[in-house]
């Protein structure tokens, strides 16, 4: 029987990792050890700054509501709280991208939660 040495399951695995290093720059994807400490690297960086993403955003948006609550005279825990007290099931995310393209909407929902 014949001798196996790993070529087609080290091609597979090799094949695997350099095609996650497309892109990368000198011996990063082109040197099988440093190319893998890049890509594990990289990898653990994506899984991070997937969790980060929402951690951005929604700073982003209760940026902008504080923004135009303070506008509309309130501020951004008033408007909160009040919010909550009047049941309107609205989320930050909606209320930010009414804050910035519909003010006059904002405006709206502040009087009516004020109420």
């Amino acid at each position: 029987m014949a001798r196996a040495k790993r070529g087609f399951k080290r091609r597979r695995r090799g094949k695997k990792l350099y095609d996650r290093a497309e892109g990368f720059v000198m011996r990063r994807k082109s040197t099988f050890r440093r190319m893998a400490e890049a890509v594990d690297r990289a990898l653990s960086y994506e899984y991070r700054d997937r969790r980060a993403k929402k951690r951005n955003f929604r700073a982003l948006w209760i940026t902008r509501i504080s923004a135009a609550s303070v506008m509309n005279s309130m501020s951004y825990s008033q408007f909160i709280n009040s919010l909550k007290k009047s049941s309107v099931q609205l989320d930050r995310k909606v209320l930010a991208d009414i804050a910035v393209h519909d003010p006059a909407g904002f405006a709206a929902i502040c009087d009516e939660v004020r109420a």
